[in-house]
């Protein structure tokens, strides 16, 4: 009797699981296993938000596995120690995973496979979480894309065509004594701020494509323009689904092309500013690959001359809490708190005011990200911080300073959004919370503070910065 272990990290799904369909196809029986780590040796161990979804993504895969008469065999502690003690207890043969492509990842994957195949053990490792895996691109004398317009023009003429894999399922699921209750990894707040969090998302594979479904009936057929609209479900909120590997980029593609197939020609949505939106994902992962230092350095070097503002625990605070006195930045900060979300033009905003107005460093902003984001992607997340610091691969330029009360005039120009996270605020009109440094009283009277610092004076200091780096 053939048994196959397959370790489960961030591909939380039973579908389209080219590493969990081959092994159901090889072996008898099949033990799914998820390793939560002892003691994080990672540079950037997930932050609240990610292990709250985590928590209940496990719980969603156990309760799939359950019903097939499997479950998830959880344990804690080093991957090599606690599969090779698997090993033995299970007779298994063969090790199957899904590719992470973190540096830190990379690393233990590479020991861990080593190491395993030392001690006789056949271990495979499979794609599964991208279109195309971040070496198989490049440009045409052989080196990384640093620009995403070429890298989407060549990825966009080869996005796979093949239909998903069906949910794996092998001839018996292998269960085992000893597997630990997820409570158990002490991922859940011990205070419970996340009510939010749970009146928001449903993690888990099924509650990725439910999201998907609503996507397709709705927003897509819209998107290019109900993206930029923060009041509005305008994007597919897809980002943590993909990040915990719920759903596949490759599924996602497939059911709206299903979706669009049954309509009528003239009234077929057009899938490529979505598409697009995907492959930044793909390119923040090409670029995370070939340039393992960007989550901590700059990937334009020159940048590190930048003369940065010194660390203002107070300014930083304020951003942190919402608290800045410029409406759009702080509804964005509050509903990132009560959502761990936030519309990507609105982070976008914030970035630009923690990183040009207040000119701290990018990396204050992407900790904070990191830990309050349920999609906190460490590609995705230095890519977006990098892009909008001015310092990264095709970033927006420096002397580009998001203005927040411009952005609100045109993507919230009713004051929706800023309302209805600022509830303080509702009374007023949207002229007022578009022109807060020309309305104090009008704010101060709803208990709201004055804006922390003059938008047009800091964008000057940061342009004679940049100025100053430039020569």
């Amino acid at each position: 009797m053939s048994i196959a272990i397959v370790l489960l990290r961030r591909d939380l799904r039973l579908s389209d699981h080219p590493a969990l369909s081959a092994a159901c196809a090889a072996h008898d029986r099949v033990l799914p296993v998820y390793v939560h780590p002892a003691d994080e040796d990672s540079s950037w161990p997930p932050g609240a938000a990610s292990r709250w979804w985590l928590h209940h993504s496990l719980e969603a895969l156990r309760a799939q596995l359950r019903a097939q008469a499997g479950d998830l065999h959880v344990v804690v502690g080093d991957p090599h120690s606690a599969l090779r003690g698997l090993i033995r207890q299970t007779g298994a043969s063969a090790v199957y995973w899904t590719r992470r492509y973190e540096p830190d990842a990379i690393a233990r994957d590479t020991s861990l496979k080593a190491a395993l195949r030392e001690d006789g053990i056949d271990v495979q490792s499979f794609p599964g979480n991208l279109w195309h895996e971040p070496w198989t691109l490049a440009t045409v004398d052989g080196q990384p894309y640093r620009v995403f317009t070429p890298f989407w023009r060549k990825l966009r003429t080869q996005l796979p065509s093949r239909h998903p894999l069906p949910a794996a399922r092998p001839r018996h699921w292998l269960t085992l004594d000893g597997s630990l209750p997820t409570a158990a990894l002490g991922l859940l707040p011990k205070i419970r701020w996340d009510e939010g969090l749970a009146a928001t998302w449903t993690p888990g594979e099924v509650g990725a494509h439910a999201q998907l479904a609503l996507f397709a009936e709705g927003a897509v057929h819209d998107y290019a323009k109900s993206r930029d609209l923060p009041a509005r479900h305008g994007t597919s909120r897809l980002s943590a689904h993909l990040h915990f590997g719920e759903i596949t980029p490759h599924q996602i593609h497939h059911g709206l092309l299903q979706h669009i197939a049954a309509m009528d020609v003239r009234r077929r949505p057009d899938l490529e500013p979505y598409l697009r939106e995907l492959g930044w994902r793909e390119f923040a992962c090409h670029l995370l690959y070939h340039f393992p230092q960007t989550p901590e350095a700059n990937f334009n070097p020159r940048f590190d001359a930048f003369p940065w503002a010194p660390p203002d625990a107070e300014a930083l605070a304020r951003w942190q809490q919402g608290r800045t006195g410029i409406p759009l930045v702080d509804a964005g900060m509050r509903e990132l708190w009560h959502t761990g979300w936030m519309h990507n033009r609105v982070r976008m905003v914030v970035a630009s005011f923690l990183t040009k107005n207040l000119r701290q460093h990018w990396l204050h902003g992407a900790r904070w990200f990191w830990d309050t984001l349920v999609d906190a992607d460490l590609a995705n997340n230095t890519l977006g911080w990098q892009w909008v610091a001015g310092c990264g691969a095709d970033a927006a330029p420096y002397f580009r300073v998001f203005n927040p009360l411009l952005q609100a005039a045109k993507f919230d120009p009713d004051a929706t959004y800023i309302k209805r996270w600022l509830p303080e605020l509702a009374p007023l009109p949207a002229k007022v919370l578009h022109a807060p440094d020309k309305h104090a009283a009008a704010l101060a009277a709803c208990g709201y503070p004055a804006p922390m610092v003059d938008l047009a004076a800091s964008r000057d200091a940061a342009l004679a910065a940049w100025s100053a780096l430039a020569r």
